[in-house]
This record gives C-alpha cells, structure tokens and sequence, in this order.
C-alpha cells in the first residue's frame, strides 16, 4: 500500500485542487460543541501572540517571524478518476471552509484588501466553472447561500448537512464577531488562519480506501479517555519544565500503580473522583460516564480545575489533586482487591464500589484522617446496605441516589460528620420505603419478618457476618472467610440455604396447616441457616431431631442449636454476658423457637452495625 504524506497550509489545502466528498462521508454532522472546540484551540494560540505583536502589521513576514504553526490534524484522500475524493476528514476541512467564508463577510465589511485572497480560498475556477474548493454536490445551493450572506433563504429540511451547515456558520460567526473586533486584528488573523495552521494529507490508493477508514474509524486501538488526557495536559508544559520535573514519570508511575489491578482502571478513577469532588447527584454524575476528558476541558468545567489553556492549572493539578487522589484511591483499590480482613471485602463480596467514591469525596488533599476514613467509609457503606437489606427497604437505585447526597454532606469534612451524615439517609430511606416517620437506623419491627425477600447471595453474607461475629467472640477462626461463605456456590464446596422446618405435616400443623403461613415462617432469617455441599442439606422431609445431627461440625451459628455446644464453654458464657445475648440450645424447633432466633439475630445485629 502507497501512503504519500504532505504537510501543508489552509492557504495551500485550498488552492487548486476540488474536494469531492467521499460515499463513506456524505454527511456533515459537527455540531457546535466540536467547532467552539476548534474555534477555542486556534485562537488561544494566536490571542497568545497578538496581544504583545499588535502593533505591529498584518503580513506574511511578520506572522511566520512571530506566530507558531498549529497543527489541525490529518486527512485522507484518494484520486479516481481525476477526481479527488476525501477519504477521512471532512467534518473538519468542512468547518474550516465555513470559517473562510465567514472571515470573506467580515473582510468585505471593512472593504480589506484580504478581500479577494479570501474569496480566492473559498472557491475556484474549475474548468469553465467556478466550485467551491469543498465540492459538497448535493448541497451547493446551501454554500452558494451562506457564500452570498442569505441564510435565511436556506431550506435546511434538504438534509443534515445543509442543517448542520447552517447552524455551524451561526455559531462560527457570532464566535469570530466577539473575537475579531477591528479590522487589523481581523487581517491579522487571516494571515494567521491561511498560514499557519497546518494539516497533513495522506493520498491512498483507491484499493485501499475502504481498509484504511475501517482502520481510521472502527478497528484502529481508539486512544482511552485518560490517555486523551494526558496529551493535552502535558502538552501545556513548557518542554523544558516538562523535562526538568519529569511529570511525563509522575502520570505514569500514578497511572501505573492504579492500572495494574485491570486494564484502563484510570478512567474509572478520574470518573469516580470528578463524581466525588463536582456532583451532588446520579443525575450530574452520569455526565462523566463517557468522555470525561472534554468535560474538564469545557468552559463551563474550566473553573473547577483551570486545566484550560492554563500552566499553571495544570501544574497545580498534577502536583496536587492528581498526585494525591490517584495515590489514595490506590490504597483503596489495593484493600478492596487483596485485604480479607479489611471492610472493604464486606464491600467486594456485594459488588459494592460506593466506598471509592465516598473516600475520594471525604477526603482534604494530604488529609490527617485519611487512613482513619479509609477504615469507616466501607464499614459505613456496609452498615447502610445491610440494615436497608434487612429492614426489607432496600432499592439499588435509591441507594445510588443516597450516596450522592452522602458524598454531598462529607465532602472535605472531618470524619466527625459521617456517621450522622449515613443515620440521616438511612432514616430518611426507611421513612420513605415504610411509609412511617423513623427516627432510627434499625428497628424489631422492620426485621421481624425479614427472610423471604432477601436474594440468596445477601442470605449468605448475613450469615457470613454472623459467623465472623461468633467465631471473634469465641475467640475461634473461622471455618470459611467471608468471601468463600458468600461466592462460593458450588454443589459440593459452595453454601446453601437450608430450612430448619422441613416441608413435612409434622411441622405444618405447628402452623395450622396453613400453607402460605408456613412458608413465610420458615423463610425468616431465624429459620434457616447456610451448610455447606446441597449433599449436605437434609432432605425436605427430615425431622428437626435428624438435621440436629447433621449441624454438628458446621458452621458456629447452625452449632449454636446444639446442646454441645454449651457445656464447659468459657468463651459462649462470656459472649452472652457480656452482650446479654439469650442463646441457648433449642431441642425442639416451632414458632416460639423461630422467634426466639429471629430476636436473636437482631440483637446480634445491632451490634455488628451498630
């Protein structure tokens, strides 16, 4: 394949050659948002220069001596038949075409002597015909239109092109109106548009036409969000600083540590810092779900970080926020991934990453409490997830909604805020999903009937974290940790569920035979328990005197059932004084033992999250 690569001028791009518009490019759909983006990167190099050389005049002399070349990027082309078609790129030599032709009015209003150098780059001759350099065939009545300065003569229903034409020049002019604002400005930049911004042209044979815009535009490796936004952050920096203080080192040593636990998890932290520092809900959060990068480039944005355009922002920026942030959400994501014994796993084993944004949030930069809000911030978003779970008034899209207005209320506040902050979302959680005033995170009533509800991965992490409380406080390892008890669900090393009611007439009757009854009984969490293996789980039929047997060597809880696990027991004498906690063996298993147990794990609970 043949690629010939020419560097040239606006003043060259549009001098004899006619650019066809390509079947794979028919459409011009910019809309404003790339153009003001264009419009702001031109001139914010050239405003750069003019206001120290504005007294000096407009020619070509003085703008090569003074003025940088700006590179505009690359287009494709490929010749047909004497033809010239653009391959990739006219979105861009389009808008650059609107910009001529609106500089031409503006010429023409100071009667310039730019007038016809303009006019010259707009169109030429084409054999016996004059043609508009960018030869849009199925829209020339429009470029004839905005050419003689009759916009409202356009019939802009002719097609996006002619729309997004139109609406492009307006946003273009009122741009150039507020910017160029005297005549030797307005000629001084015409000298600096025709020559000085530059492209590239890559001409491709016509065999290779269709591979080359599949590589440009589908299956070509798109560079990542971060990666976007590193360029035109160290882009700012004199080269010389950039090299001295070595931040080309600094972004990816920060980058690195965060990407090693998957690929691209830098986007994810600049997302989940942008949310934590500039949002105050779901809603203003999804914004940066995508391209968070033009975000933080945009005017609007610009004040938050002064990234735009700006050294020193930059400067800040990498020094500051970027070198702290990414270092801490680091240390999150380590504990998070790695740490069983932190309360992050309490997070993990429930796809719960709010933590990460609650911390981000929480913390000052070099914040002394720091390794203190790394602890309580997981064990919080812990504490709100499984009293909403267990009080039967959990929602995932109201818990979003909740962390916002969490995030909100601790942002950069010492961490004496936090957990008033959690008891007032949890509290006005409850309010809402029970339809009564609540004035405390965790109350009998809620949990009374908690069981049938429940998915069974959260079942299992109920338990798990009974079994964690059992096994600290009798001062015995756990059998299992947290994350197998809760993910592991194999027939043979997985968890289960297990009734201690088994379906049979014997226990019906406790209940009256009342089926519906019955099932919503021995479905509460003090009715059933986690035993490993389905081999394992008794049968539906088996009385509660055989599954007695079978809890022996099981898990502490199922064990607490048995009168073994009792006798001579310093440590189980201890545990119940010391939280006055009424376990006790149970031979016999009906109704008044079901709430007995049902009781008890309140209890239990409100000490885990207390």
């Amino acid at each position: 394949m043949d690629i010939s690569p020419d560097k040239q001028n606006i003043e060259t791009l549009f001098s004899n050659t006619l650019y066809h518009i390509d079947f794979y490019q028919r459409d011009y759909r910019w809309t404003d948002e790339p153009v003001l983006r264009l419009l702001d990167d031109i001139f914010f190099k050239f405003n750069e220069v003019y206001e120290v050389s504005k007294s000096l005049p407009p020619s070509t002399e003085v703008i090569k001596e003074k003025y940088p070349w700006y590179y505009l990027n690359t287009y494709v082309t490929n010749e047909v038949g004497g033809k010239v078609f653009i391959v990739d790129g006219q979105q861009r030599l389009t808008t650059l075409s609107l910009i001529l032709i609106k500089l031409y009015h503006m010429a023409q209003s100071y009667d310039s002597k730019t007038i016809k150098w303009l006019d010259s780059k707009i169109a030429g001759q084409s054999g016996y015909e004059s043609e508009f350099w960018m030869n849009h065939e199925g829209h020339k009545a429009t470029q004839q239109a905005l050419y003689n300065n009759n916009i409202d003569e356009i019939d802009i229903s002719r097609g996006i092109t002619a729309a997004n034409m139109v609406k492009n020049y307006k946003t273009i002019s009122k741009w150039l109106d507020e910017h160029l604002t005297t005549e030797h400005k307005l000629e001084t930049f015409v000298f600096y548009f025709l020559k000085r911004l530059v492209l590239i042209n890559l001409t491709v044979e016509q065999t290779d036409v269709p591979m080359v815009f599949e590589v440009i535009n589908d299956r070509g490796i798109k560079l990542k969000p971060y990666e976007i936004l590193k360029g035109k952050l160290l882009g700012q920096i004199d080269k010389i600083l950039l090299d001295k203080e070595d931040y080309n080192s600094l972004w990816e040593t920060k980058v690195g540590a965060i990407n090693k636990f998957s690929e691209d998890e830098a986007d994810t932290f600049f997302r989940f810092y942008l949310k934590a520092k500039f949002t105050n809900t779901r809603a203003e959060a999804q914004r940066f779900d995508g391209d968070y990068h033009r975000i933080m480039f945009s005017n609007d944005f610009n004040q938050n970080l002064n990234l735009k355009h700006d050294q020193e922002g930059v400067l800040q920026f990498l020094d500051g926020a970027f070198s702290y942030y990414s270092t801490l959400y680091a240390k999150a994501r380590e504990s998070y991934t790695y740490n069983e014994k932190s309360a992050f796993t309490y997070n993990r084993v429930n796809d719960l990453d709010g933590a990460f944004l609650l911390i981000l949030s929480s913390c000052l930069e070099n914040d002394p409490e720091e390794e203190a809000k790394l602890d309580m911030l997981p064990r919080e978003l812990d504490r709100a997830f499984a009293l909403l779970q267990i009080q039967g008034s959990y929602d995932s899209n109201a818990f979003q909604e909740m962390l916002y207005r969490i995030s909100e209320e601790i942002r950069e506040q010492p961490i004496s805020v936090i957990r008033p902050a959690f008891d007032k979302q949890i509290t006005l959680q409850l309010t809402k999903r029970r339809g009564v005033e609540v004035d405390t995170p965790f109350k009998y009533a809620f949990f009374k009937q908690i069981g049938i509800g429940l998915n069974a991965r959260f079942k299992r992490y109920f338990f798990a974290r009974i079994e964690e409380f059992l096994s600290e406080n009798l001062n015995l390892g756990l059998k299992h940790s947290i994350s197998d008890l809760v993910l592991k669900t194999g027939s043979v090393n997985g968890f289960h569920i297990e009734h201690i009611l088994a379906h049979n007439s014997e226990n019906l009757e406790l209940f009256d035979f009342d089926e519906e009854r019955f099932e919503q009984e021995r479905n509460r969490l003090g009715g059933i328990l986690l035993l490993k293996g389905k081999d394992n789980i008794s049968s539906n039929n088996e009385t509660y005197e055989k599954k007695l047997k079978s809890y022996a060597n099981t898990l502490y809880w199922n064990e607490t059932l048995r009168e073994d696990s009792y006798k001579s027991k310093l440590d189980m004498n201890n545990l119940k004084s010391k939280y006055n906690l009424d376990l006790e063996p149970m031979n016999n298993f009906g109704p008044k033992e079901l709430e007995l147990r049902q009781k008890l794990l309140y209890e239990i609970s409100s000490i885990i999250w207390k």
